[in-house]
């Protein structure tokens, strides 16, 4: 019996230490934040965020959130392997007045760090009239 405990500790023992040593999904950014400058009103302007698996375990993106309805975020649906790129890209359109303008974009996967946030600001200007 006193065997039979012994070496199932030492199994439990060995399973907890490989687990251990696994390393979760993680991001790697290019930029997390990404200023537009002067854009104008009514004008569309797109930012990609490409981002690289640094984990051993696939990556998956559950829910990518932005702050208003100004900002349409897309993103890579698949699982992203160790070692391989996805891409967030992010659509905002400036409505209302000339303003100055920073929006966050939240996203929700299974990395290490399970909630990211990315940034895009800038300004809007008045649209010139030709």
């Amino acid at each position: 019996m006193k065997k039979l405990i012994v070496l199932l500790t030492f199994a439990l023992g060995l399973s907890v230490t490989s687990f251990a040593q696994s390393k979760p999904a993680e991001f790697k950014f290019e930029k997390e934040t990404y200023d537009f400058g002067k854009i104008p009103m009514g004008k569309p302007v797109s930012v990609d965020f490409k981002f690289t698996n640094v984990g051993e375990e696939p990556l998956i993106l559950t829910k990518v959130e932005t702050t208003c309805g100004c900002t349409v975020p897309t993103y890579t649906q698949t699982p992203v392997q160790k070692g391989q790129s996805g891409l967030i890209k992010v659509t905002y359109t400036p409505a209302g007045t000339p303003l100055p303008f920073s929006k966050s974009i939240t996203i929700t996967s299974n990395a290490k760090t399970t909630t990211k946030v990315l940034y895009i600001k800038g300004e809007t200007v008045a649209a010139s009239s030709k």
